[in-house]
């Protein structure tokens, strides 16, 4: 697993779209993540772009981004385009994928970050996406990819330590992909943002 055999493109593209449909007024609006508003959640896909593009080009780690709507960048409708972009541009190149790359102190073969990377834009996709009302369509490989990755998570502890996603949501074992992949990393499915009075 030394080459590039997974392209991000289609899901960075998607993530995209969906940036693209949010709305200013609905930077304060809560997302599927706990706690997380849409501006929050925007922040953090800028600062994982920035990060993980850095840990496909070597770079010396600077650690997590920083976290909150605070962090959003005033410009993000066309910051986070842009670096998605980057990201997806660094993940191409072929030496990405040599060795082992650092990221926010975690040392992993390259091969492997890059379907951390996947699994990043694709369940963050959906968690902007069903906040703003923009519908989701990610790719399907993708998606076998990241359920691949993620693995069988019915059995994870509501009190394990915490990691890349939070404790898994009972999904049926026949339901499509992209809801196993959900539930595998801590969304609930039936999530929807508060009606409006």
């Amino acid at each position: 697993m030394t080459t590039t055999d997974l392209d991000l493109g289609p899901a960075a593209a998607e993530l995209t779209r969906v940036v693209a449909a949010v709305r200013d007024d609905q930077l304060t609006h809560p997302t599927p993540c706990a706690d997380t508003s849409v501006a929050a959640l925007l922040a953090h896909v800028h600062g994982l772009a920035v990060g993980l593009r850095m840990v496909a080009a070597k770079q010396p780690d600077v650690g997590p981004p920083a976290g909150g709507a605070e962090a959003l960048p005033a410009d993000w409708r066309t910051r986070i385009p842009h670096e998605l972009g980057a990201l997806v541009a660094a993940w191409r190149e072929p030496a990405a994928w040599e060795g082992v790359a650092e990221g926010a102190g975690v040392v992993l073969p390259a091969p492997v970050w890059a379907r951390v990377v996947l699994d990043e834009l694709v369940v963050h996709g959906w968690d902007v996406a069903v906040a703003v009302g923009a519908g989701y369509a990610p790719d399907p490989a993708g998606v076998e990819v990241c359920l691949e990755f993620v693995g069988d998570r019915s059995d994870a502890s509501a009190d394990e330590a915490p990691g890349l996603f939070g404790p898994a949501v009972p999904v049926a074992a026949d339901a499509p992909p992209l809801d196993r992949l959900l539930g595998a990393t801590g969304r609930e499915l039936r999530w929807a943002p508060p009606v409006s009075r």
